[in-house]
């Protein structure tokens, strides 16, 4: 007879890794490096006119011109999918993209540095991660985006030297309620 409860666990290493607070100290390394990343260059942009002054959006217009232009060839460096939403969602609002863009930036920056809802932060550095890259930007971008998910994967422990130690029981999270709902804590 076949049981449909079967689980597959997950290797001992890779619950200690990705689950034991044991390992926070390594999440809280790693965390603390790609935050960084993200808070210096946020802050660099807002504090350039080309991304938040007054000529706001003219640096973000030159790369998003930068990556149709690697959208030729037999292999180009942008697909057609992505320069078609490039210049049809981002071109034509440069400043509101432009804005979101240093200050998402800085946020996530300060979210992962602090360790507060690390999960999300981390997410959303790899999101733009994933964005540079798909616009045919390399620097550091493959690396931060493979820590990113790393940081995801430990979620629950990448935080935890960090605000999420006491966030995470109060808030909770969507199949445990924290504290501040009245229930137990759980986390």
């Amino acid at each position: 007879m076949h049981s449909s409860n079967h689980v597959i666990e997950e290797p001992k290493f890779t619950q200690f890794i990705l689950q034991n607070p044991k390992f926070a100290w390594f999440w809280l390394i790693i965390r603390a490096y790609v935050g960084w990343q993200w808070f210096e260059a946020g802050w660099s942009k807002i504090h350039s006119p080309a991304w938040v002054g007054n000529q706001a959006g003219g640096a973000l217009s030159g790369f998003v011109n930068g990556a149709l232009a690697k959208t030729g060839g037999a292999h180009p460096d942008v697909q057609s999918w992505y320069a078609w939403f490039l210049a049809h969602v981002i071109l034509p609002h440069p400043l509101f993209w432009s804005h979101l863009v240093a200050y998402g930036e800085v946020f996530v920056g300060i979210a992962l540095i602090i360790g507060l809802l690390t999960g999300i932060a981390a997410f959303f550095g790899f999101l733009m991660n994933l964005n540079y890259l798909l616009a045919g930007t390399v620097s550091t971008n493959p690396i931060l985006l493979v820590l990113a998910v790393g940081i995801i994967l430990a979620w629950r422990v990448a935080g935890f030297l960090g605000l999420d130690y006491w966030a995470l029981r109060f808030i909770g999270t969507p199949w445990h309620p924290g504290t501040m709902t009245g229930a137990k804590e759980t986390i």
